[in-house]
Order: C-alpha cells, then structure tokens, then sequence
C-alpha cells in the first residue's frame, strides 16, 4: 500500500503542475521527446558508474516522464496509464509462456526466440521491426545483430568473425589507396568504414563485450588521461599548444605509467 499510495501522489503532483505551472502546462509529447532522450543517457551514464544514487534519481525523472506522456494521452482520450500497466502486464504474461503457460526452454536463448517468434505472431512483419531507428548507430547495430541471430543467422564461432573483420579492413584499406591514388570515393571509403565497424561490433559480441560500454570507457579513460596531460602543461606555466606532438606524447605515456603504479 506504501508504494501505490507513492505512485498516486506522485500523480496528483504531476495533475497539479500540469494544472497550475506554465511550463508544464505548454510541453507536449514532442517536446518532451528530446529531454526523455537525454534523461535516459543520464540514466545510462548512471549505470556505467555504479552510481546507485545516481540511479534512483534518474530512474525517477524516467517515471515522471512516463507519467507524463500517459497524462497528455489521458487528456486526448488516448489512453491512460492504467492502460499502459495492464498492456504491459499482459504482453509479459503472454511473452512468458514457459512461466505462465506450458512450454518448455533449455536456456536464455530459447526464451530470446520465443520472444521474437511470438512478436512475429502478434503481427510484426519483421524480426528487426523492434529496432528503433532512433537508436545510436553503435547500439543499433547491436540490436539488429542480436535480432537476426534469434532466426539462426550468425556465424558458428568468433574466429569466423574476427576473419570478416580482417576482410573488411582489407577492403577499407583498398578504398583508402584508390582515394590517394585518384581512383576511389569517399562514399565508398565511408561504407567499407561502416562494414568494418558492423563486423567489429559482431566480433564484441561473441566475445560477450556491450561495444558501446567498451567505447564509453575507452572515451571516460582518453577524457581523463587528456586532462591530466593538460594539468602536467598548465604546471609547467605552458598551453598544450606551445607543445609539439613528440613533447606531447611523452607526457601522455608518463600519465599512463602514473595511473598504473
């Protein structure tokens, strides 16, 4: 009861903004697509840094936000919330047959197939059709990988992949030396590139790495070691651009040998 009576307050204080405040009476579900955008990679950002305060209050913007499409929607006579519980509730109940029905499953897998072949079933004309466009590239690419691997279209082990990857950057590289030699495009150039990225992205999942989490460490680990090469600068009473590229260098290896010992 503690927590409905929570969730209900909470509506009744949307009600009241969404009544009383300016700002919240002008937003509309298009305007407010942007900053649910950003709230879900505060979110994200949250979770690579095992913040959990971090978490909970990200996770309540997300609620607030749900609330508040469900609000316009109830006002359109659309839907309402309660309708988005219960849908949800059913489509988890109807997706689970191996919990709430008879069918049997060996392993997470199965239970991905299922999935997906039951979407089919509720009239999704394709296995990728559940693959926002929206998406960053990165953790698209991801997405549909994982989709089509759902129909047994993946390749057998990652040795396979890690040989396409090599394959693609062959073919990114023949691209770059017709370019040089005034023979290529760069529109080619640009879709070998991608190729390689797709492959590369295919090869992180067989080794069960998230691509984009590795990147988003990679990007925080090159952020902070910069930073540091700029406080090392700036204590010598220079700016990085006084520094030619060698001399830059050998402060970013003596920040690495910092952070290892």
């Amino acid at each position: 009861m503690t927590d409905l009576n929570s969730f209900n307050r909470l509506q009744e204080i949307l009600d009241e903004l969404r009544e009383k405040c300016p700002w919240d009476k002008k937003q509309t579900i298009h305007t407010l697509r942007q900053l649910t955008i950003e709230e879900s990679y505060e979110l994200a950002d949250a979770i690579s840094s095992d913040d959990w305060n971090g978490i909970k209050e990200e996770l309540g913007d997300m609620l607030l936000h749900i609330l508040f499409y469900a609000k316009i929607a109830t006002e359109q006579n659309k839907f309402t919330i309660q309708d988005v519980i219960e849908g949800n509730r059913e489509k988890l109940i109807h997706r689970h047959p191996h919990i709430y029905g008879d069918v049997k499953v060996t392993d997470e897998e199965e239970v991905k197939r299922n999935w997906e072949n039951l979407k089919l079933k509720e009239g999704k004309k394709s296995i990728l059709s559940g693959v926002p466009r929206s998406l960053p590239p990165l953790v698209q690419a991801m997405r549909i990988q994982e989709k089509a691997k759902q129909v047994g279209f993946e390749w057998d082990n990652k040795e396979q992949v890690w040989d396409k990857v090599i394959e693609e950057a062959n073919e990114l590289k023949e691209e770059v030396r017709l370019l040089d030699a005034g023979k290529g495009e760069q529109n080619k150039m640009e879709e070998e590139l991608g190729d390689l990225l797709f492959s590369v992205v295919n090869y992180a999942r067989f080794l069960n790495i998230d691509p984009d989490q590795a990147l988003a460490r990679t990007n925080k680990k090159f952020m902070q070691r910069f930073q540091s090469m700029e406080d090392v600068v700036g204590g010598q009473g220079k700016k990085m651009t006084d520094l030619n590229l060698q001399e830059m260098d050998a402060i970013w290896n003596t920040v690495k040998l910092s952070e290892k010992r």
